[in-house]
């Protein structure tokens, strides 16, 4: 009679994912002690080159993995940073986030990227979530610099690091850009040029770099002999392309008499958008309107009518808050407040050709 096979597995057999090898069977497998292969692990300066070697054939040979969740229990930490960019549409920021990056790999660490989007509840949530995976530190571009959150995570033991703003105290490491000299840059340029009515497009004012490259525009004017007359401020809800373009059809709409032959906008994105809409309308660029951007983002070169803007070191500003942020545990560390110069990039969005 036909022996009945059973589709059902034994009592015994364990059925979903394999074991993976632990510590002792890589021990075992290298004929080494428990304690080797922990210094494999965690100091393998403290191990000869070739018992290395041999420890770590053992780990690829059995698929050994880490319990990297189990060492971090243990530790108190992770290997891992945090950064909460403002908003990951704007390229700024994530050319920010590669410089944090670069650095984190140089000391062997790992990057969680979080987007705000600019909500102060959002951002409130991923500094939560940071703080329970025991991030070693966190790198922010908050909502508001001077909120109170960003104190008692600090007060919680987890070091923080403002990127692209500054605080009205020194209570934290920041890294920012020098944003009032950036407005003075943009407006001279354009004052140079011959310009007398020039627009700001930017907003909102409760974006702190707005509120400072708006006030080096007015700087730049007075320095000029010029008065806030001559400057129209043409606000904005966001730092939007979409926003940029909407602006572009206020200023076109102004009776000729007031219509500003240049513009200054807030950053780069505000200035594409202005563009386009220029392009929509009939409008020449720069001979009907001249336009600024800020940031210099990689696309400010590659578009339609190159554009001229004030560069911030995007990459620089991340991979400096990320070293000030590792620095934070060493004995006698000082709270630092680093601030970068900008610099005038001038392309054919201001300048005519010939």
């Amino acid at each position: 009679m036909p022996q009945r096979v059973s589709d059902e597995p034994p009592p015994h057999r364990v059925v979903g994912a394999p074991r993976t090898a632990g510590v002792k069977e890589v021990a075992a497998h290298a004929g080494v002690s428990l304690g080797t292969v922990s210094n494999v692990l965690n100091r393998p300066e403290r191990v000869s080159s070739r018992t290395r070697a041999r420890v770590e054939a053992a780990m690829s040979e059995l698929g050994f993995m880490r319990n990297e969740s189990a060492r971090q229990l243990r530790a108190g930490s992770s290997r891992t940073l945090g950064y909460v960019m403002l908003d990951a549409t704007n390229p700024f920021f994530t050319d920010v986030a590669q410089g944090i990056e670069e650095a984190a790999d140089e000391a062997d660490l790992s990057l969680f990227i979080c987007n705000s989007d600019n909500r102060s509840e959002r951002e409130r949530t991923y500094l939560d979530r940071l703080q329970q995976q025991r991030v070693q530190g966190i790198l922010i571009t908050p909502v508001d610099p001077d909120a109170a959150i960003l104190d008692e995570v600090s007060a919680r033991g987890t070091h923080i690091v403002i990127v692209d703003r500054t605080r009205h105290n020194e209570t934290h490491c920041s890294v920012a850009v020098d944003d009032v000299l950036g407005g003075e840059l943009a407006i001279e340029h354009l004052i140079e040029l011959g310009h007398r009515q020039i627009a700001f497009v930017g907003g909102p004012d409760t974006v702190g770099q707005v509120l400072d490259r708006r006030l080096g525009a007015k700087n730049a004017l007075v320095r000029a002999g010029l008065g806030e007359s001559n400057l129209t401020v043409v606000p904005t809800f966001a730092m939007t392309a979409a926003e940029g373009r909407g602006a572009g059809e206020r200023i076109a709409g102004l009776p000729a008499a007031a219509r500003p032959t240049a513009a200054f906008c807030a950053n780069d994105l505000l200035a594409f958008g202005l563009l386009q809409q220029c392009v929509t309308l009939g409008m020449r660029v720069p001979e009907d309107l001249a336009i600024v951007g800020y940031d210099d983002i990689e696309f400010a070169s590659a578009a339609a009518v190159p554009l001229t803007s004030v560069r911030q070191p995007r990459r620089q500003l991340g991979r400096t808050a990320a070293e000030m942020l590792l620095d934070e545990a060493s004995p006698g560390h000082e709270h630092r407040q680093v601030l970068f110069t900008p610099e005038l990039v001038v392309r054919a969005s201001t300048r005519h050709s010939g």
